[in-house]
């Protein structure tokens, strides 16, 4: 197609769009026709900037936009550094990553921030440049193209909420430069800061106190919501939104076919609020959305909102007027570890519950693990009718889960912990969370094969629901944790970094070898992903709802599509239960493949069963 061609490609793009984005951008900036004319302009020279290639894959995921939507789809997140050292070494394992049949791939943040002082890459010092030593620019273009042509979609994180305190913005705001300042939140005294703190909680509140810092090269406040080196953005400023958004495509046009809005709630300020999932919000990501569907319409948005569902859900937008792609189904992960915890369901049944009343062209990402800690945002008025309370609670899932209550298995570490409030949160690989550290070290045969089975149940639970299922990497083949971070001055005082550590790749050798806890665990992943991937009872269209049970320790979810239906049943008690007590019919066990009798089936402790009519 010759420039004339695609240039008409990018003007009934753009047309579709140019009422509401003219409408949305003027009346968020005060009608600055000047900052409008250069965002339109910006957004053409992105497409003029965007390959061949990509066009391509833009024009056959336009032609099939349900391409996320599948039941075929395995992400797996990983640091650069700790899975293979570079972008290159990344390349070099992408048969690995193949075996482990994934094709969504996410890359957490990997652009150029300041050692020491980067929040594990969250402080980026310039969108434009790789961290040298993760290679270039050109290495992370030539990756995803390798990763195109292997049909796996490459995702980033987009820090938009700040910049690192080395960004070349704030190195001029340092300076004095009055226009550089604009773009974040600067003040010549304390008593406007002042007055935000009223209203605005604070993030990290041990280690990070307060939501403004010192700048003493200019002696003047400036907003730091996360840490002092991380200078909150000023999107009231119509030039930063340009820029930043600017950014966002040049990112695209690598390669890269999933954005992960990093932050998102945040990047809206308004005195006397608590600057947060404010109006703005959405009008900024909507009009995100539409300059990816002219620059780059294969691109996806997944937004990361660490909220409670009903401000989640908000970030879908409508089907009219779309925001995110897909968002995390944060929630789901807490209430997971609650019910291994307590080895009660009713919490995650009400969760779940919830979740599969919302309209199926919702995509969550549903995950066991992430980089980040466990937050326990759980419904705390919920669990009131049980007698539980917010602190206590919480202090028993932390007990629990670190090893300390009497008989756990699970060796995880508090993050953040602040003994005043009960407010810790919790780290750890799923396998040591589960117990398979514990029962290594004791050499407990059984107690390892208890903490495998756990495992193993966990990810079939997370294969069940309707989304992308997303692997934490190391988790495929049961990596523990990482207590060498102590002994790092850089990682010593975060304990995210004990699920952090370096890929064990002598471990990964024994991923075909059904003997060893890591053959086990890859070769049931694979499985599951092979399954999931087959029967159209795991399609997003779906009929999904809870089973009704007589043990509040027994979680059953039904699937029903294309004249299947499936029987997904998890035991999270310590000894087999009938499944379903009552129920009759003949079913098809997925796993073992066997015709059984449902009123007659029981599952052993911290097992489950797909059962397919």
């Amino acid at each position: 197609m010759d420039r004339t061609a695609w240039d008409a490609v990018f003007t009934a793009r753009f047309q579709r769009h140019e009422d509401e984005l003219k409408w949305l951008y003027c009346e968020l900036y005060h009608n600055d026709r000047k900052a409008y004319s250069y965002f339109v302009d910006m957004l053409y020279r992105a497409w003029e900037n965007r390959s061949q290639a990509l066009r391509e894959i833009d024009a056959a995921r336009e032609a099939n936009p349900r391409w996320y939507k599948g039941h075929d789809m395995t992400g797996m997140l990983m640091y650069v550094k700790a899975f293979a050292g570079t972008l290159k070494g990344v390349q070099e394992k992408l048969d690995y990553i193949q075996d482990c049949g994934v094709n969504y791939l996410h890359l957490m943040p990997l652009l150029e921030s300041p050692e020491g002082r980067s929040d594990g890459g969250y402080a980026v010092s310039d969108f434009r440049k790789v961290q040298p030593e993760l290679g270039t620019m050109e290495d992370l273009a030539e990756l995803a193209g390798e990763c195109h042509k292997r049909d796996i979609a490459v995702c980033l994180d987009f820090v938009m909420n700040h910049t690192s305190e080395d960004h070349e913005w704030a190195r001029k705001a340092k300076a004095g430069d009055w226009e550089s300042q604009c773009r974040y939140f600067f003040y010549d005294s304390w008593v406007v800061p002042n007055e935000y703190e009223k209203t605005v909680p604070q993030v990290f509140p041990t280690t990070a106190p307060g939501n403004f810092s010192w700048c003493p090269e200019v002696g003047k406040v400036v907003m730091t919501t996360f840490w002092p080196y991380q200078w909150d953005l000023n999107y009231a400023n119509p030039m930063v939104f340009n820029d930043m958004t600017d950014n966002m495509l040049f990112l695209c046009n690598q390669g890269v076919d999933i954005i992960r809005l990093d932050a998102v709630p945040y990047i809206w300020k308004s005195l006397g609020t608590n600057c947060r999932n404010l109006p703005q919000v959405h009008t900024l990501v909507r009009m995100m959305r539409m300059a990816c569907e002219i620059v780059c319409p294969g691109t996806l948005l997944l937004g990361e909102v660490v909220m409670a569902p009903d401000k989640v859900v908000p970030y879908f937008g409508t089907v009219q007027k779309p925001e995110c792609h897909m968002l995390y189904n944060v929630t789901t992960m807490a209430s997971i570890w609650n019910t291994v915890a307590t080895r009660d369901v009713r919490l995650l049944r009400h969760q779940l519950d919830q979740a599969f009343a919302l309209p199926g062209q919702y995509t969550f990402l549903n995950y066991l693990r992430c980089h980040d800690d466990i937050g326990w945002g759980l419904d705390y008025e919920f669990l009131s009718h049980f007698g539980q309370q917010e602190v206590p609670h919480k202090k028993y899932l932390n007990d629990y889960l670190t090893g300390k209550w009497p008989g756990s298995p699970s060796r995880g570490e508090l993050y953040n912990d602040d003994p005043r409030l009960g407010d810790a949160r919790l780290c750890g690989t799923t396998a040591s969370l589960c117990g398979a550290q514990a029962a290594e070290e004791k050499g407990d045969t059984a107690g390892l094969d208890h903490a495998l089975t756990m495992d193993i149940a966990l990810h079939a639970l997370m294969f069940t629901l309707s989304g992308v299922p997303v692997l934490y990497s190391g988790d495929e083949i049961a990596m523990l944790n990482d207590e060498n971070y102590h002994s790092d001055p850089l990682k010593a005082e975060d304990s995210r970094y004990l699920h952090r550590g370096n890929m064990d790749w002598a471990a990964a050798e024994h991923r075909a070898d059904p003997d060893t806890p890591q053959g086990r665990v890859f070769g049931a992943i694979r499985r599951l992903e092979a399954l999931r991937a087959e029967h159209p009872a795991f399609d997003s269209g779906a009929q999904t709802r809870l089973l009704d049970s007589s043990s509040d320790s027994l979680l059953g979810i039904q699937r029903e599509f294309g004249g299947e239906r499936l029987l997904a049943l998890f035991n999270f008690s310590d000894w087999t239960q009938a499944a379903l007590p009552g129920e009759k019919g003949i079913y098809t066990d997925l796993w073992t493949g066997e015709k059984v009798a449902i009123d007659s089936l029981t599952i052993p402790a911290g097992d489950f069963r797909w059962l397919l009519a």
